[in-house]
């Protein structure tokens, strides 16, 4: 029988948004607010190689009065990348997530990033298959309340 166990992949956003290691803060900046995410996959030569969020911006930039149109994104970003597979259970991502302090995984397969899980896209399913488990529950009393009024 086939464990019934969400996955990465069955919680992770598909469409990541990149930066490259030699841009500038500013341009992060800039690309986060234009599509109102807080994190960027740092890339260099097309390779995965760190995360940049709105905290390394705010710790390493606003308060050590760095220049944000100076300063590279590779100076600041958190590396080495902690990652996951897309097979991997959810509660074994989030255990992974919890051991390493971070809140959001980049998902990588055969070398390529296909995706990115954060706590809250794992809330968000969460609370989702709860609504669908209730529901189905729900109908499942209906049908022994009405075999029982059918059966009197």
């Amino acid at each position: 029988m086939k464990s019934m166990s969400l996955q990465v992949k069955d919680v992770m956003v598909k469409s990541i948004i990149t930066v490259e290691a030699e841009d500038t803060v500013k341009k992060a900046a800039e690309l986060m607010d234009k599509h109102n995410i807080g994190c960027l996959i740092v890339i260099n030569y097309g390779n995965p190689v760190g995360i940049l969020t709105e905290r390394d911006m705010l710790k390493k930039v606003i308060l050590e009065r760095r220049d944000p149109g100076k300063t590279k994104v590779g100076n600041i970003m958190s590396a080495p990348l902690v990652t996951s597979h897309p097979q991997v259970e959810i509660r074994d991502a989030v255990r992974l997530m919890n051991e390493r302090r971070i809140k959001k995984l980049p998902v990588i397969e055969d070398g390529n990033l296909i995706g990115l899980v954060s706590l809250t896209d794992v809330m968000r399913s969460l609370a989702y298959f709860e609504h669908v488990i209730s529901s189905l529950c729900d109908r499942c009393q209906l049908g022994k309340q009405q075999k029982i009024v059918s059966e009197q």
